[in-house]
């Protein structure tokens, strides 16, 4: 298959559709949560993967997973931890297992902050999904977002 043939530019042109509806998203999110809650939406990301720790088996996660879970390298997300630290929004404590280990939790400055910022970025995301939807490109990735990620991520 060569580069010009159908096909491919069918995928490139979902690829940047899908691009563009995640910038446009991300961008509304961004100026929400900055203007609501002094937040930026990898602090509100990690906040929310925090705060869904718990003490039983696997509830706590390391670094790397934190990582992989708002899309940051490793070090990045050490930096973004040590900001959210410095405000009294997370905390970090020794693995009483292994002493070798750190973990991080959401202090409840942090939930407090997280839970007046929800609100704010559901109302953020409705409002972007409803007007990306308006463009014919964007409607089906849209409509995608609305019926299968959305359950996905409540059962989360």
């Amino acid at each position: 298959m060569t580069a010009t043939a159908p096909a491919l530019t069918a995928l490139a042109h979902g690829w940047c559709a899908l691009s563009v509806l995640h910038g446009r998203i991300e961008s509304h999110l961004e100026r929400a949560l900055q203007a609501g809650h002094g937040l930026s939406v990898r602090e509100y990301s990690l906040l929310d993967v925090l705060s869904r720790q718990h003490d039983g088996e696997g509830g706590h996660l390391q670094m790397k997973q934190v990582a992989d879970s708002v899309l940051l390298s490793q070090s990045a997300t050490t930096r973004l931890v040590t900001r959210l630290e410095d405000r009294g929004l997370l905390g970090r404590y020794l693995c009483p297992t292994d002493r070798r280990g750190i973990y991080t939790d959401v202090t409840g400055a942090g939930l407090e902050l997280l839970g007046e910022a929800r609100p704010t970025s559901e109302e953020a995301l409705r409002t972007a999904l409803r007007e990306a939807a308006e463009d014919p490109r964007l409607e089906p990735l849209v409509r995608t977002v609305e019926t299968a990620w959305v359950p996905t991520m409540a059962a989360a």
